[in-house]
C-alpha cells in the first residue's frame, strides 16, 4: 500500500463525504491534526477554505499568550488545542489545553521537572510536539521523559526510564500508531568522550515503541552504528505489515511496526538530521546533516538486510534543507532551504524543476492543503505558493514575531505558534 492510498483510508477514517445542495458543495470533511505534520506525519491536509491571506490583525480569530518557552507544535482534536512549554528556565515541564473556538487555556498542568542540560540555541526545553489519539495526549520533554494525560488534564501515566542526552539537545517528535507511542532516540554520549555519538558513530540510539495505555515498553529497535539525529519517524504501510521508518545519522532504516526488528538500513552521511522521514511513491527521501557530504536523497522502500546504497534511486546536491522537513506532492517534492530558497524537484529522478529565493530564514516545516505550499519562516512570514511545476508566489502574510515550531491545520484554521504566543488564522 502506497503513501497515497494509506493517506486516502485515514482521511476516510476523520472525514465525511460531500453533500449535494442546489447550487452549493458543502464539505463536512473536519481534519484533526493529531501529531507533528498532522494525521499522516507528512504535512498533508485533505481540508477545504483554508486561508491563504492573513495579517497580524487580519483574518486572526484569535491570539493567546503562551507561558514559558518551547519550539513545540500545536496538535488540535476536535474543539481542543494542545501545546507544551517548559518555565522557570527550562525546570517545569508543562502540557496546556486550549479552547480552539476562543483560545482560552482550559488547563495548564505541571507535569514533572526535569533538570536542563546541553542543548542548541535554536533548541529548546520542549521541542517535541505531543500526541493524541482522541482520549489521551502524550507529550515527552528535553530529559527524555514521557507523560500521557486525559483531556481534562489528568495525568494517566508517566515514563522517565529513558533519559536523554545529546548535545544539540532533544529534537524528535513521537508519533502514533494502533496503540503504539513511537519515538526515535538518537543522542549522544554524555561522558568524557562527548564526540561519542555526535561525530563518532555509536551503538545506543535505538527507535523506542511505549504501550499508549500504560507507558510501558513494547519494543526497542536498535539502529547499529548511528549518530544524532531529530528527525520523527513516519509509518509506512504495505502487504507484507507495517514498518516505522526513520532516519538517523548516517543511516535511514526500516522496523518492523510490531516487533521492532530492523528489517533494512541504507547509509546516508551526515550527522545532527533534522529534517523527519518523508515517504512517497514508494521511495524515502533524506536530507539534512552536516559534514559536507549533505544532499538530498531518495532511497526505494522495501528490501532486507544493510542495503548500504543498493536501494539508492538518486542524489540531489543543489541546495538542501538542514532543518525544516521536505513535502511531497505527487509528483513533486518540495523544499525551503535554512536559508529561504525554495525548491522543487522531480520526485521519480531528482531532476531539479525550479529553484527560487523566498527570502528570510527557516526552521518550521511546510504543510500543504488545496494545491497550495506554505513555507513559515523564522520572522512570522508565510509564503503560499502552488504545488506546481512553476514557482507562483499566491501571498505573504506576516505576524511580526519569531517562530521556529511548524504550524498545525484543523476544520480550516492554521494553528502558528510564535515565541510568545499561539495565533489562530481563519474565520471563528
Amino acid at each position: 500500500m502506497d503513501l497515497d492510498t494509506n493517506r486516502n483510508r485515514r482521511m476516510k477514517n476523520v472525514c465525511g463525504t460531500l453533500i449535494a445542495i442546489p447550487f452549493i458543495i458543502v464539505s463536512v470533511c473536519a481534519e484533526n491534526w493529531p501529531q507533528f505534520r498532522g494525521p499522516d506525519a507528512q504535512g498533508h491536509s485533505s481540508e477545504l477554505g483554508v486561508p491563504v491571506q492573513w495579517g497580524v490583525t487580519e483574518n486572526i480569530a484569535w491570539k493567546t499568550a503562551i507561558p514559558g518557552a518551547g519550539w513545540s507544535s500545536p496538535i488540535v482534536w476536535g474543539d481542543h488545542v494542545f501545546m507544551t512549554t517548559a518555565t522557570q528556565n527550562g525546570e517545569s515541564c508543562h502540557v496546556l489545553s486550549l479552547d480552539r473556538k476562543t483560545g482560552e487555556i482550559l488547563w495548564d498542568r505541571e507535569v514533572f521537572r526535569q533538570v536542563p542540560r546541553r542543548k542548541e540555541t535554536r533548541n529548546s526545553y520542549a521541542t517535541p510536539t505531543p500526541a493524541t489519539d482522541g482520549e489521551r495526549v502524550y507529550a515527552c520533554f528535553g530529559d527524555g521523559s514521557f507523560v500521557a494525560l486525559n483531556f481534562a488534564g489528568d495525568i494517566v501515566w508517566a515514563n522517565r526510564d529513558y533519559p536523554f542526552y545529546g548535545q544539540h539537545g532533544l529534537g524528535s517528535s513521537p508519533i502514533l500508531h494502533e496503540g503504539l507511542l513511537i519515538m526515535a532516540r538518537d543522542g549522544s554520549s554524555d561522558g568524557e568522550d562527548k564526540k561519542l555519538g555526535w561525530q563518532k558513530p555509536w551503538d545506543q540510539s535505538f527507535v523506542l515503541a511505549l504501550d499508549a495505555k500504560t507507558g510501558r515498553e513494547r519494543w526497542r529497535g536498535k539502529r547499529g552504528l548511528s549518530r544524532i539525529s531529530h528527525g520523527a519517524p513516519v509509518i509506512w504501510e504495505q502487504e507484507g505489515g507495517a514498518q516505522v521508518i526513520s532516519e538517523a545519522g548516517d543511516v535511514v532504516q526500516g522496523f518492523d511496526v510490531r516487533t521492532g526488528e530492523r528489517i533494512w538500513s541504507s547509509e546516508v552521511i551526515g550527522e545532527g538530521k533534522v529534517p523527519s522521514t518523508l515517504i512517497g511513491g514508494g521511495l524515502v527521501f533524506t536530507a539534512g546533516g552536516w559534514g559536507g557530504k549533505e544532499s538530498v536523497k531518495a532511497f526505494k522502500l522495501g528490501g532486507r538486510g544493510d542495503l548500504k546504497e543498493t536501494n539508492l534511486v538518486w542524489e540531489q546536491r543543489k541546495g538542501m534543507p538542514k532543518v525544516p522537513s521536505m513535502i511531497w506532492v505527487e509528483p513533486y517534492l518540495f523544499a525551503i532551504t535554512d536559508g529561504g530558497v525554495a525548491e522543487c524537484l522531480r520526485a521519480e529522478t531528482g531532476e531539479l524543476v525550479w529553484q527560487e529565493r523566498v527570502g528570510g530564514n527557516f526552521s518550521a516545516s511546510p504543510f500543504s492543503a488545496e494545491g497550495r505550499i506554505y513555507f513559515l519562516a523564522d520572522d512570522g512570514e508565510t509564503t503560499v505558493i502552488n504545488a506546481s511545476p512553476e514557482f507562483k508566489v499566491l501571498a505573504t502574510n506576516s505576524l511580526n514575531e519569531n517562530v521556529q515550531a511548524s504550524p498545525a491545520l484543523s476544520r480550516g484554521q492554521i494553528f502558528i505558534r510564535t515565541e510568545k504566543s499561539l495565533f489562530c488564522v481563519g474565520a471563528n
